[in-house]
């Protein structure tokens, strides 16, 4: 039998399709129609933290070095106050495989699709996860297909994606590039089917185990190195994977470092808008997936994401372009270490927070990533100028998306700005509640509150002021 392939087909097939590409059923996690088992769905992996670091040792992945910036920690040191300015330290994951901390993901989401049988994996990315599932697809012996958003309706693509297409290319993927819109999930469920391939999903159980690893190495590499825990580990989020997988892993170290995410602030921009997908400078790390996918994490490509950051995030902070763009040159300058956008996202944020903290604390970033070609910000920058956006020098506090990049014109005028992670909780509630269509029973409210690092009478009262409960 031919099976329709028409939009509304594919889409509402799309729970069993998701079924026979995970070799998971949700449905064996849901508890009601808001809530599900989120514990369980994680331990469904059945893979030990151990077993995890052997997979992903096997395979060229994990046990990076965690290096000391400390000219980077003097500099920050000459804006704070007397006695202020912490240690602040990165995790090279540039080392691993393909050059970025996603390796951790694909590792594991490979070795499983292996051990089940199947031929070949797809993920839909249009970041470095591409590239990880590519590298790993071919260090184990499976074909990989990656499905990507890269261009306007104009075929103008960023050169940040372009250069992550070539780099699957590269790693023996196919990679199927769409415009900016609602066919990127259609087209990755349509192949998915077709294929019969795994979904080596970022958002699934096996891909947040994986980051799990570098959360403990990082408390692990500093009890080592320091003789004590880091105070604070700052993590660029997008879909949330980053901050989940890395908490989780510095709780199961017993570390309880402070978790700050961090993103570059793209308030604006609609990131489903044709008109403003090449009106950005940086495609990843920024608020146009860190908070829809804070306040909403299952709109990914699985029915419930195991990313679900604001389950562990203390802080959310924001950066701009411009300040991400003069971090790279300045890690570069003063470092001697070349690296890509994404963890500098974190480390603009963390220049800031050092200042807040005394100088014997110890800040942790907790990512870098590969640079090169499209990657590098001297493309970043001419594209932003060829779609006429005003690059210049000044006070970020200038900055607006899509208008401009305003490049500190000093150090100290790089300041990160709170995000209202409370408006977030109460949004992650209200749209949990609203989405099922049913009142939240008591064991719903636990849930919720779970959620969002809370407790339940914060979830009652977030509710009563809209009117659902």
């Amino acid at each position: 039998m031919t099976l329709a392939k028409d939009y509304q087909s594919v889409m509402g097939r799309s729970n069993e399709i998701q079924k026979a590409a995970l070799g998971l059923d949700y449905a064996d996690f849901e508890t009601s129609p808001i809530a599900f088992d989120y514990d369980a769905l994680m331990k469904a992996t059945n893979y030990t933290l151990e077993e995890i670091e052997r997979i992903q040792g096997l395979h060229g992945v994990g046990n990076t070095p965690l290096l000391e910036l400390r000219n980077i920690t003097a500099l920050a040191r000459k804006y704070a106050k007397p006695g202020f300015g912490a240690r602040i330290f990165v995790k090279d994951e540039a080392c691993n495989a393909s050059g970025s901390f996603k390796d951790r993901r694909a590792a594991c989401a490979v070795a499983h699709a292996k051990k089940l049988g199947y031929k070949g994996v797809m993920a839909a990315t249009s970041g470095n996860y591409g590239a990880a599932v590519a590298s790993q697809a071919a260090m184990q012996g499976l074909k990989c297909i990656i499905v990507q958003e890269c261009y306007d309706s104009k075929g103008v693509g960023q050169p940040e994606i372009v250069e992550k297409a070539r780099k699957c290319e590269a790693l023996g993927a196919e990679v199927v590039q769409l415009t900016v819109g609602p066919e990127l999930f259609y087209s990755f469920l349509s192949i998915l089917e077709d294929t019969g391939y795994f979904n080596a999903s970022l958002y699934s159980p096996f891909g947040i185990a994986g980051v799990e690893t570098l959360g403990y190495e990082i408390a692990m590499q500093c009890r080592e190195k320091l003789g004590k825990d880091p105070d604070m580990v700052v993590c660029t989020t997008a879909g949330g994977g980053m901050v989940t997988g890395t908490a989780r892993g510095l709780i199961k170290a017993g570390c309880k470092a402070d978790i700050v995410a961090a993103s570059i602030d793209l308030t604006g921009l609609s990131m489903a808008s044709d008109v403003d997908f090449n009106k950005k400078s940086c495609t990843t790390g920024h608020t146009g997936f860190g908070v829809p996918y804070a306040t909403d994490p299952d709109h990914s490509d699985v029915p419930r994401s195991a990313a679900r950051p604001l389950r562990y995030m203390d802080r959310y902070v924001t950066t701009t372009q411009g300040e991400v763009m003069y971090m790279t040159e300045m890690l570069a300058n003063l470092e001697g270490i070349e690296r890509g956008p994404a963890g500098n996202t974190a480390l603009a944020a963390a220049f800031s927070l050092a200042q807040e903290l005394p100088e014997d604390a110890i800040l942790v970033v907790s990512e870098t990533e590969y640079t090169g070609a499209g990657k590098h910000i001297q493309p970043q920058l001419a594209f932003a100028k060829e779609n006429g956006i005003d690059v210049r020098f000044g006070n970020p506090d200038e900055d607006k998306p899509g208008t401009n990049v305003i490049l500190p014109s000093s150090p100290e005028l790089i300041k990160c700005k709170e995000a209202d992670i409370n408006r977030f909780k109460k949004s992650l509630v209200k749209k949990a509640v609203k989405k099922s269509g049913v009142k939240p029973t008591e064991a719903d409210l636990v849930f919720l509150a779970e959620e969002i690092k809370e407790n339940v009478d914060y979830v009652k009262a977030a509710l009563e002021a809209e009117g659902l409960l």
